[in-house]
């Protein structure tokens, strides 16, 4: 049951702070629908996912109406294409049937167009991965995701060398849209399961027929909170958790009541603060809020581990079904604290991987310049691959180089996607290290059986 006093908190929180639940997303599995015949599997999926998902739209919009809280997106995740396609081999004849639904449904994202390959490719997952390119720059909704590396089993580096191409290709294919496939595409190391967040959004085997997993927002919430607060770091994450109780609250609400209206599971909530390009809803805020004069300042990583150590304890204490990535997102484009430290040349790239050793993401939604090579590319998504593995923690690259552009100049996505400052890049050459290929092994840690 929900309190009085609760009640009005929320109220107030979505009037006057940009509470707002971020995503549902509804997960379905599409084992069902693999046959040998691509008509047959594509007409298999059509009809299972307008069954399940096709009133996904009405009933996010009936339930926000309802309580009052804003849902932003409605998406669908499926299992990943890689693995429904292989046996007929008709990845591109799905990617139009899910471009089909996604229009048809009216949502906003529709991910799972995705690979694991954190070990070793087989010739079809690579013949796969070679199409994102197309697939990405010919819809609108689609995302991508590809898993190169699990604190298990290491690091595919032919993976990751691969995806140098893909991206540099992705970005080519719209380069008259500043890039914007890229912004579609994510790599991951330690991928989950139940995502609700685009990109990497998929539905992962472990996972129920169908399942709603909401992500929930709030950076807002959270800064309004701590401008009330004169103690130290200590009160500090206890406001901070209190408030991540109260927004996990709103979440969990959403998640049963979507679940329970649309006959499927109720999975997860992701308890991460997603920011927007909004003023007032930035998380480099809450950054600075804390003591920071401006995010990218020495002192940034560690109050960002303060932040993410908080928004965890307090929406666990909130939900027994907490999931999907879980903490503080630092996507540049994304957040208006984020871009004005980055065009006043206060948030360095460095600095962003650093902050990535202790947020729930990774190098997120970061513009840089077009003429990059694939090579530069892929060591950096080595680089921050390499946090994940080592730190056993989800970390994920969605970089765009974007085409005809250079540092200092300004990409523009649109929507929740912003806009984002060119970043500079180190352009050492780092081509002998990609090219050696192979796998970067486990850590030590990670042989626990």
């Amino acid at each position: 049951m929900y309190s009085t006093n609760e009640i009005l908190e929320t109220i107030n929180m979505v009037s006057h702070q940009h509470l707002d639940v971020r995503t549902i997303t509804l997960g379905v599995s599409l084992f069902d629908c693999i046959t040998d015949s691509p008509k047959r599997t594509c007409d298999k999926i059509y009809d299972k996912l307008m069954k399940k998902a096709g009133n996904i739209v009405k009933v996010g919009n009936d339930i926000a109406g309802e309580i009052g809280v804003p849902i932003v997106n409605k998406r669908i995740a499926v299992t990943p294409i890689s693995l429904v396609s292989a046996s007929s081999k008709g990845h591109l004849e799905i990617i139009k049937t899910l471009d089909k639904v996604a229009d048809e449904t009216g949502i906003d994202f529709l991910g799972g167009y995705s690979a694991l390959v954190h070990k070793a490719m087989t010739p079809y997952e690579k013949e796969f991965l070679l199409s994102i390119p197309e697939a990405l720059s010919t819809t609108n909704k689609i995302c991508s995701s590809v898993n190169v590396a699990t604190s298990k089993a290491g690091i595919n580096m032919d993976a990751v060398k691969l995806m140098g191409k893909i991206v540099k290709d992705c970005a080519y294919l719209t380069r008259d849209q500043d890039s914007i496939a890229c912004a579609k595409l994510v790599v991951f190391a330690n991928a989950v399961e139940d995502n609700p967040f685009m990109s990497g959004a998929f539905l992962g085997s472990g996972e129920d027929d169908a399942v709603v997993n909401v992500g929930v927002s709030g950076p807002g919430v959270v800064k309004v909170a701590l401008e009330q607060v004169d103690g130290d770091l200590t009160q500090v994450a206890e406001v901070i958790k209190q408030t991540a109780f109260k927004i996990t609250r709103v979440g969990q609400l959403v998640a049963r009541e979507a679940a329970n209206r649309l006959g499927v599971s109720y999975g997860i909530v992701d308890l991460s603060l997603a920011p927007t390009p909004v003023v007032g809803d930035s998380v480099a805020h809450i950054l600075e809020e804390i003591g920071l004069e401006s995010v990218g300042a020495c002192g940034t990583t560690a109050t960002l581990a303060l932040l993410n150590d908080a928004v965890k304890k307090g929406g666990i204490m909130a939900s027994n079904h907490v999931g999907g990535l879980s903490g503080a997102f630092i996507p540049v484009s994304e957040d208006a604290g984020m871009i004005k430290a980055a065009e006043n040349g206060l948030l360095s790239l460095e600095k962003l991987e650093a902050m990535t050793a202790v947020c729930s993401v990774g190098l997120d939604m970061i513009a840089i310049p077009g003429d990059v090579s694939p090579e530069i590319i892929s060591a950096l998504i080595a680089d921050e691959i390499a946090i994940g593995v080592v730190n056993t923690k989800t970390t994920a690259v969605r970089v765009i180089p974007v085409y005809g552009k250079k540092e200092g100049e300004t990409a523009t996505f649109g929507g929740l996607l912003g806009e984002a400052p060119v970043m500079p890049i180190n352009r050492s050459d780092p081509s002998k290290f990609v090219n050696r290929g192979g796998r970067i092994p486990a850590p030590l840690h990670s042989n626990k059986n």
